[in-house]
């Protein structure tokens, strides 16, 4: 009997610990004061709730929120300041974004959704990094943002509240597309991948965010040339392995993603025949549903068939229904996939009303689409927080799952272990290895599996220097031959003037 309360007990707390640290993404922030007033919800209780907040922010489209992993909020963002937990201005946190568009909407926030992103610093657990575009170059009459920048976020600074230690950092110097911020956990469970798109272009932006810092821009050329004239919206499924993301005018693209290299693959371009204004796109919680809410309409794809296009379902139109009068009209804008398991819909107008995929997993009419059936106490204009996955883990067994693998190699008792240092490195790298009886070999893989480094091992050398100052930032295999032995380690090539 005590041995089973002990075991019960081991489970709660399992249980509770797993429990406790789902609540990064648990605060949305919503509303603005001319919509009537400002609320939020909170998914650490379930049902979720809503509650008035008395706040400074105001929300146009663009939010970024970020809690603790107990669900407390922390910060959050509209792209023009910041607002720390006491939804007061954080210190150092005003005049993100600069320039005649964010002079424009100063008290409203950025009206593009998906501008601004917070992710936490994978080598520090008292800081964070929020990227965010700005919006100051007007191409062909449109406003777009000529630049990506990200500041550093100390959350043990002013009592606890947090201070921007760094801010108006440059990523990228180039003309962007208004929206598809977005990132993906990197395939050793720790760092991220940053993605934004260029506009006017078929190039993505990408950036790995680590331990040591942000390495990159990496670049890639695939998909739709983007000549976005408006928001869109771009998201990864839950679990990592695809990518998508949807405008009204560019249609649907659907890629394959690898966590380890950063690489996009299997570009597939649907055309959505409609005649929207807006939309948006997310995917179930088992990775295996995406969805296209597109102002009267919402699809579903089934992105694990061979024709994914030919699986296109439509699971709603929208039913006429007006929120307060016309012309507020609940129509389908952003989705947002949920801490309970459920995607958000908003509207292309402000609202009221939020609609609800309840059983996203599902398949046709199961997946039980609700429309206008979550009351908001005030107006809602088109806000939605852009969260990715923060709980993604290791692509376990993968060649990129370096924390998994050094766990292992240190637990075994094995003769030919390796280590290197310093990791990251710049120029040179250092690698101890067991003395060589006979001849070795040192070789060094990139991510695609391309050999980029070779070097012999002397004679009872137990160190050898490796130059990789010419290599590209990056992740490397090292591995170690002395006949029929090998070993293998993995490392991170940066630099620090870039």
């Amino acid at each position: 009997m005590i041995k089973i309360v002990k075991f019960l007990f081991f489970l709660s707390l399992i249980f509770s610990i797993k429990i406790s640290a789902q609540g990064l993404n648990n605060i949305w922030q919503l509303g603005y004061s001319g919509g009537g007033g400002h609320f939020q919800f909170d998914f650490g209780s379930q049902p979720l709730t809503s509650s008035i907040v008395n706040r400074k922010m105001n929300f146009r489209a663009a939010e970024a929120t970020i809690s603790s992993n107990q669900g407390n909020l922390l910060f959050y963002s509209n792209g023009i300041f910041i607002a720390d937990a006491s939804h007061d201005t954080m210190l150092n946190g005003s005049s993100i974004s600069i320039g005649s568009f964010s002079n424009w909407f100063v008290n409203d926030g950025i009206p593009a959704p998906q501008a601004v992103l917070i992710i936490p610093d994978p080598g520090d657990t008292n800081k964070y990094y929020m990227f965010y575009q700005t919006f100051t170059a007007n191409v062909n009459g449109y406003w777009q943002p000529p630049a990506l920048f990200y500041c550093i976020v100390d959350i043990t600074q002013n009592g606890g509240l947090g201070a921007v230690i760094q801010k108006n950092l440059p990523l990228v110097l180039d003309t962007l597309i208004a929206s598809e911020l977005t990132a993906c956990k990197h395939g050793n469970g720790r760092d991220w991948w940053i993605i934004t798109h260029r506009y006017n272009s078929d190039l993505y932006y990408k950036f790995l965010l680590t331990p040591s810092g942000i390495l990159g821009p990496f670049s890639q050329n695939i998909g739709t040339q983007m000549y976005v004239r408006g928001p869109s919206q771009s998201c990864f499924s839950p679990n990592g392995k695809k990518f998508a993301c949807y405008h009204p005018l560019e249609d649907l693209d659907i890629l394959d993603f690898n966590r380890c290299s950063g690489n996009f693959s299997n570009f597939i371009h649907i055309a959505i025949n409609d005649s929207a204004a807006g939309g948006g796109v997310s995917f179930s919680p088992n990775s295996k549903a995406l969805y296209v809410s597109s102002t009267k309409y919402v699809y579903q794809f089934s992105v694990e068939d061979t024709n994914i296009a030919s699986s296109q379902q439509t699971i709603a139109i929208w039913d006429g229904f007006y929120s307060q009068a016309a012309p507020l009209a609940t129509t389908f804008y952003l989705s947002q996939l949920a801490p309970d398991g459920k995607i958000y819909i908003s509207s292309t107008n402000s609202v009221k009303h939020m609609h609800v995929i309840n059983y996203p997993d599902s398949f046709g009419i199961a997946c039980d689409l609700t429309q206008h059936s979550l009351v908001l106490p005030y107006f809602n204009a088109y806000t939605l927080p852009n969260h990715p996955n923060y709980f993604l883990g290791a692509d376990s067994g993968s060649v990129c799952d370096t924390l998994q693998l050094s766990i292992k190699e240190s637990l075994q008792n094995n003769p030919f272990n390796l280590s290197c240092y310093p990791n990251p490195v710049e120029d040179v790298l250092n690698l101890r290895h067991p003395p060589v009886k006979k001849a070795g070999i040192i070789e060094i893989i990139d991510v695609n599996g391309k050999l980029v480094l070779h070097q012999s091992i002397h004679k009872r050398s137990q160190l050898s220097r490796l130059d990789v100052s010419k290599l590209k930032n990056g992740i490397y295999l090292c591995k170690y031959y002395e006949d029929s032995n090998s070993k293998n380690i993995k490392f991170i090539k940066t630099s620090i003037s870039e």
